[in-house]
């Protein structure tokens, strides 16, 4: 009797004890999440076929703060001339680049009042996803606002492993779909947190191929919050021996050819100038015409380093310090000077 007794008091307990809490479905934290998820529009410029023409760029983004902070990725807006941000409802605001490191595809926007009814997003450590957890990504692909795409985290990579053009940043691999116009949306876990941001996919035939990667919030926040990430503007190549030497540079330097600035830019102010035409030197295509940067603050380009050298040297300086660079400009080296905020 004692052993029945026993029994039904844990039947009883169990019974009046609280459920445990269910985990949100899919589609319950697209709904939680949607209102932090931003699409952005933004114009350009590029040289093509001989000549400046103009361009639209479509991607996503995340709102993290409520004085209005936008996360997105470096490519979707770093060398375009104007930028505006739709939100749930349709609500556009304008919005400007105050951050970036194009080395971890990251761009961080400030916009020019914070619409009604838009969301500051929950922010996750990264660190504690891991393969296999489930995730979902809320974007624009194709210009299609507020599509949802759900996957799972396929594999993490470390910096300067998987994608050597962006050596800074930390990625999340997943199957989760991502298209153009999904770069920058957020990458959330399913307690509705953000977790990464969007870069890109890798495609044999264009389309999505369940190869997606994302990079991790942690080096967002490293990058873009707890450090300075200056935002130039400016977008360009370091030229091949070959090249420098057709181009007349000083002997020992290479040179970085300046491709184009960005309207209302940092080096806009400087002084730097773009191209304006297209060119085949030593067998490679190449925009010509625009500035040749010769060295930033005694720092000569010579190669890839010298110009991570340079942009470390550039986000230590405090914001109301000078910044000189020499450029070669059609046959003549001349100085520039500047603030670079």
């Amino acid at each position: 009797m004692k052993v029945l007794g026993g029994a039904l008091a844990l039947v009883t307990a169990a019974a009046l004890a609280p459920a445990p809490s269910q985990a949100q479905s899919v589609g319950a934290v697209f709904r939680q999440v949607t209102p932090s998820v931003v699409v952005i529009r933004a114009r350009g410029r590029e040289v093509s076929g001989g000549s400046v023409v103009g361009y639209s760029e479509t991607g996503s983004g995340v709102l993290i703060s409520a004085d209005g902070k936008v996360v997105t990725a470096a490519h979707v807006v770093n060398t375009t001339d104007a930028i505006t941000v739709e939100v749930v409802g349709g609500d556009t605001v304008s919005a400007r680049v105050i951050a970036s490191e194009p080395a971890a595809d990251l761009s961080m926007l400030q916009l020019e009042r914070v619409p009604k009814g838009a969301q500051v997003a929950k922010l996750a450590n990264s660190d504690a996803v891991r393969v296999g957890d489930q995730v979902l990504v809320v974007g624009a692909p194709y210009g299609l606002s507020y599509s949802l795409s759900v996957g799972y985290i396929s594999a993490r990579w470390a910096p300067n492993t998987v994608y050597r053009s962006m050596p800074l940043a930390e990625f999340f691999q997943t199957d989760a779909v991502i298209n153009t116009g999904n770069s920058g949306g957020p990458l959330f876990n399913m307690a509705g947190e953000v977790v990464g941001i969007v870069s890109h996919n890798i495609s044999k035939g264009g389309g999505s191929e369940g190869l997606g990667f994302v990079v991790t919030w942690n080096t967002a926040r490293q990058l873009l919050l707890e450090k300075r990430s200056v935002w130039t503007g400016l977008e360009g190549e370091i030229l091949t021996e070959r090249q420098a030497d057709i181009l007349n540079c000083p002997p020992g330097v290479l040179g970085y050819i300046v491709k184009l600035v960005a309207k209302g830019s940092p080096t806009e102010a400087l002084g730097l100038r773009g191209g304006d035409s297209t060119a085949t030197i030593d067998g490679r295509p190449l925009v010509v015409g625009g500035d040749i940067i010769i060295s930033v603050n005694g720092i000569p380009v010579r190669s890839a380093a010298d110009l991570v050298q340079i942009r470390d040297a550039v986000n230590r300086l405090p914001p109301d310090q000078r910044v000189k660079a020499e450029v070669l400009r059609r046959g003549r080296i001349i100085e520039l000077s500047g603030k670079l905020e």
